[in-house]
């Protein structure tokens, strides 16, 4: 049995996914490789191989994504976790200082705000979002993973009364017509796209984020692989200090922040 137009890695996990078995049981294939397959298993193999064949992204045809060593559950409410966002992640957690007050803006499936407080639970995470269906994917993911984190519905940091220690988003940052949107189809627009240059909700965060950072407090922004020189000049504009970026796992500069004087 093949799952046709897949890599090897890929058709795994699509096979086991279809006999409902654990997404690293590979070894478990090799042994079952001449096992009889049930009409229902066969007939669901055909139905992801077909979504695969029209773009939906591995993490909806198996509903599961690894995020910085936590197994999320993902579907087309929220984009699928990349793992360049870990960087954000890994910047977050060497700045935050103890029992920190931090703020995922546009959560999503929650995967910041969940990687954070795993790591460090003496942090006190909250997490925005504007969609009512990507919280709910968010709120099962830290009901499931057993993470203490509070959820809201809001736009960025309105209605925010706190005084924080980081502000960390990945928000939309894709040109409304920028070409590689084509390859993103199957993903929620509003998560991806934001102005005509990319970079509205970006403006938006920046502003408000000074009203309600410490005085030394970070914010921390993932944007477009061509960005950072632009969110850099943003931040500096806005008086934040020390404004640097971080390079991705392909040594882009993917993130870029500041701290309030």
């Amino acid at each position: 049995m093949q799952a046709q137009g897949l890599g090897r890695l890929d058709a795994q996990r699509v096979l086991l996914h279809a006999l409902e078995r654990e997404p690293n049981d590979r070894a478990w294939l090799l042994t079952h490789d001449s096992d009889p397959v049930s009409e229902s298993s066969l007939e669901h193999l055909r139905c992801l191989t077909s979504r695969h064949g029209h773009g939906e992204p591995m993490a909806y045809l198996t509903g599961r994504q690894e995020f910085f060593g936590l197994d999320l559950r993902v579907d087309a409410r929220v984009l699928v976790p990349r793992p360049d966002t870990e960087t954000l992640v890994e910047w977050a957690l060497e700045v935050l200082p103890d029992r920190a007050k931090v703020l995922d803006l546009g959560t999503g499936s929650g995967a910041i705000a969940l990687a954070l407080k795993h790591v460090r639970p003496d942090a006190q995470i909250a997490a925005v979002d504007l969609s009512h269906d990507a919280l709910l994917v968010a709120r099962a993911n830290a009901q499931r993973l057993k993470i203490d984190v509070t959820f809201r519905q809001g736009c960025w940091l309105e209605g925010v009364q706190d005084t924080l220690d980081a502000i960390v988003s990945n928000p939309p940052y894709v040109a409304q017509q920028d070409p590689h949107l084509a390859e993103l189809t199957h993903e929620p627009a509003s998560a991806l796209t934001s102005g005509e240059d990319g970079l509205c909700d970006i403006r938006t965060i920046i502003v408000q984020s000074r009203t309600r950072l410490k005085h030394s407090g970070w914010l921390l922004l993932e944007h477009g692989y061509d960005q950072a020189e632009r969110v850099r000049s943003l931040l500096i504009e806005s008086g934040f200090v020390e404004v640097q970026s971080r390079l991705d796992l392909a040594g882009v500069e993917r993130c870029s922040g500041g701290k309030m004087p």
